[in-house]
């Protein structure tokens, strides 16, 4: 009796976590959705908004940490209870990360607002937003339903995300090298491609761990990237 009471009392512990995850997606696909938004409205009220949400996605993802560090201590989890806390843990730190990038997507709205749009651009950057928001919404579902089946399909669309990203690009250089007014502007386009790219690897990270969580593996190896903008990349600023 005394181990139902500790398994059903974990069960409960694992719930409350798992609530808390979803709240958190619900927070970043919103998050997603104002940012690109605000970028194709230039409305500087939503990029605002988009601030105001991350600080409730970071507080988010302290609770869990602190809620996962509690069961651990109380509970003592061992195997599968154990790695079920662990994936958690690491799918809110992936969620954390993709809220940073919609900041930063809002703060490059701030600085685009000023300056002459760039119309080619706005297409990609709303069909991979679409896409990430896609690939978010199932990997939170593969992970509420354990189905390591639909979080594997997660992690192979990540492919369609690096494509659009690298046409992005290539795009944005010709915008740039035809006129070199459009230089300022098509940087900040381009890390904001770069931030929807980099998302979308956070939400591979989410699907992987479901796959963690379910099979007790990770996924094989991913393919390497196909980008071909890595001397850009250390001027991202997160």
């Amino acid at each position: 009796m005394h181990d139902k009471h500790i398994s059903s009392a974990f069960d409960r512990d694992l719930e409350a976590l798992q609530a808390l995850i979803m709240k958190m997606g619900g927070l970043v696909e919103a998050s997603i959705q104002q940012a690109v938004r605000a970028f194709l409205d230039r409305d500087l009220d939503l990029a605002e908004q988009v601030r105001t949400t991350d600080r409730r996605i970071d507080a988010l993802e302290h609770e869990v940490n602190e809620e996962a560090a509690t069961v651990i201590a109380k509970r003592n989890p061992m195997a599968t209870d154990l790695r079920t806390v662990l994936a958690v843990m690491k799918i809110a730190n992936n969620l954390e990360r993709c809220g940073d990038y919609t900041k930063n997507l809002a703060k490059r709205t701030t600085a685009l607002a000023h300056m002459q749009p760039v119309a080619e651009a706005a297409p990609a950057i709303r069909r991979m937003s679409r896409d990430i928001e896609a690939m978010l919404k199932d990997a939170l579902d593969a992970f509420a339903q354990r189905d390591a089946e639909l979080a594997g399909q997660v992690i192979e669309r990540d492919e369609d995300v690096d494509q659009m990203y690298n046409a992005v690009f290539r795009e944005l250089l010709t915008h740039m090298m035809e006129d070199p007014r459009n230089i300022t502007a098509g940087m900040h386009l381009h890390f904001i491609a770069k931030n929807m790219e980099r998302m979308g690897d956070h939400v591979t990270s989410i699907a992987e761990q479901v796959v963690y969580l379910v099979t007790g593996e990770m996924p094989e190896e991913r393919r390497p990237k196909s980008d071909d903008t890595s001397f850009v990349e250390g001027n991202e600023v997160v």
